[in-house]
């Protein structure tokens, strides 16, 4: 079978600002093999960012209407692209790579396919960690952000969920990819959530979520937090469809940072250590923060600043009280894109790409 219908999807897909880089080897044509025919390659490189009706689909591209909307509820189960129901009708649009169909990939995540994105990782990652703006921003345990400081809406994990309508948890897929490789840790597998403005939203979705309540929700943030997990959302201000609970030995952005590669992710606060209070247990190095940003000096703990993302699991977990989370200066600070288009648009600025064909 030739090649040429995925060296134009992989082409599509790195003209998103996301990204999805050549290689001399072609994993990425593998990768692309596994998931999409060549029928639903050549679909998706019709589709746009934005959620369209099969009938506007049919319309701008030319193509049949006649049995244009099967094609497409197939594609959204095979989890290629994304759909939602609004007003009674349902609408469809293409993701990036990451994040997006890497995500939805639940059902055909096997070794097979863990293996080939392991081996594509090296050439994925560092376009992804390394592009600003960052892909996630990281939302802290909301019970210690400074009283003194009135949180904005994009940094509280509890005003993604209480704007939510439907909630639903699936797999991290990063931690389920890891394990098929005899890799990773035995923390929580099923704990990320996707969330949507629309009641009902997820009631049919294909991509292994399990439907969940809104009290289930914050329940499900604290087991996170329990097992040392750090929450992280789109880097945007609205719009927020997911809360990953990410650890350092799976999350390939947490573990460039843990390996010395520093901004991965956007953060809004650092940790702080006070040494006279400190009782040098090591329970935040040892088993809470995720980026190796804590280190022993002379009998006691300290963050290491340029690396702290600001998660505040180490606060939490201070037998002495110790730590505390302190909020960035505005000089220090980052504000995330308005919403994911803006996002989009940063990005595709900062790589050099024009996806306004995709728009």
């Amino acid at each position: 079978m030739s090649d040429e219908i995925y060296q134009k999807l992989a082409k599509v897909l790195d003209t998103l600002p996301n990204g999805f880089p050549s290689t001399e080897s072609g994993v990425e044509i593998q990768l692309l093999k596994k998931v999409f025919d060549p029928s639903e390659a050549e679909l998706f490189c019709r589709l746009k960012l934005s959620y369209e009706t099969p009938k506007q689909i049919a319309e701008r591209t030319g193509l049949p209407l006649r049995g244009l909307a099967d094609k497409l509820v197939t594609m959204w189960q095979k989890g290629q692209i994304e759909s939602q129901v609004s007003g009674g009708a349902r609408s469809f649009k293409m993701v990036p790579w990451i994040i997006g169909i890497y995500e939805f990939q639940q059902k055909r995540m096997d070794k097979e396919f863990a293996e080939l994105c392991q081996a594509y990782g090296p050439f994925l990652g560092p376009q992804l960690v390394t592009t600003m703006p960052q892909i996630m921003q990281v939302l802290p345990v909301e019970k210690i952000i400074p009283t003194n400081f009135e949180a904005l809406p994009y940094e509280k994990v509890s005003s993604i969920i209480e704007k939510g309508k439907s909630f639903g948890v699936a797999d991290c897929i990063c931690r389920k990819q890891s394990r098929l490789l005899n890799q990773g840790c035995d923390k929580p597998l099923e704990i990320c959530m996707s969330i949507s403005s629309e009641a009902g939203d997820f009631v049919d979705s294909p991509h292994g979520l399990r439907i969940i309540s809104k009290e289930a929700a914050y329940a499900l943030l604290q087991e996170a937090e329990e097992a040392a997990l750090v929450h992280m959302t789109g880097n945007v201000k609205e719009g927020h469809w997911y809360i990953c609970n990410c650890c350092g030995c799976c999350d390939g952005q947490l573990g460039a940072i843990a390996m010395g590669l520093e901004g991965t992710v956007n953060s809004h606060y650092y940790a702080e250590i006070d040494p006279d209070l400190c009782s040098a247990c090591g329970l935040c190095a040892e088993e809470r923060c995720q980026v190796k940003a804590i280190e022993e000096v002379d009998g006691s703990y300290r963050v290491i600043k340029t690396r702290c993302i600001g998660c505040g699991l180490c606060v939490t977990a201070c037998p002495t009280e110790a730590a505390r989370l302190i909020h960035k200066s505005p000089e220090e600070l980052h504000p995330p894109a308005k919403d994911e288009m803006d996002w989009y648009e940063k990005r595709a600025q900062a790589r050099g790409v024009d996806f306004t064909a995709f728009k």
